[in-house]
């Protein structure tokens, strides 16, 4: 289950508190939560250990402990519609069947905090998305797979300070780097 697809969003927030030095994870707020500082701000990391469709009750719960704004949160989250290691961040939006992002919008009441897209590719045939999003990352899936995260959490500093297109720019250019062999 850790290697799923569904589960990209964890794997990010692991790279990242690995990468930067964050608490050990304890349990707290229906999820698993670590602390730690990326670029000079205050990182709540959580991971919901409900399930995907219940979601937002994590964190509803510690959003409203730590009074925390929901333009504050950031969402990382697997995206079928773009291509496999694309990365894309936005502010709002709606929750494009995304059960999760849906269970957020319920709890928070509101669409407005930030999401970054982590993009795991389409299987091309809508009645395959279920077996697909639920499946195991394949081998060769960790060419794409590994950069990406090491791209995210190496930039996660520009994703805090909320500068969304400095952020997707510089993964790009990691990722791109990475793929180009430079």
């Amino acid at each position: 289950m850790a290697r799923n697809r569904h589960n990209i969003g964890f794997m990010a927030l692991d790279v990242i508190a690995i990468r930067h030095g964050f608490s050990p994870w304890r349990q707290r707020f229906k999820g698993h939560v670590a602390e730690g500082i990326v670029g000079g701000q205050k990182v709540l990391a959580l991971k919901p250990m409900t399930y995907m469709n219940a979601s937002g009750e994590a964190v509803q719960a510690a959003a409203g402990f730590f009074k925390i704004p929901a333009s504050d949160i950031t969402v990382f989250h697997d995206e079928l519609d773009l291509a496999p290691g694309k990365i894309r961040v936005k502010k709002g939006g709606g929750a494009a069947g995304h059960n999760g992002l849906r269970s957020m919008d319920q709890h928070l009441g509101t669409a407005d905090y930030w999401r970054v897209r982590l993009g795991i590719g389409h299987p091309g045939d809508k009645a395959r998305v279920l077996g697909y999003v639920l499946g195991d990352f394949a081998k060769p899936d960790m060419d794409w797979l590994l950069p990406a995260l090491d791209a995210v959490a190496d930039s996660a500093a520009l994703l805090a300070g909320q500068k969304a297109e400095d952020f997707m720019t510089r993964v790009a250019l990691l990722t791109n780097d990475q793929k180009d062999g430079v």
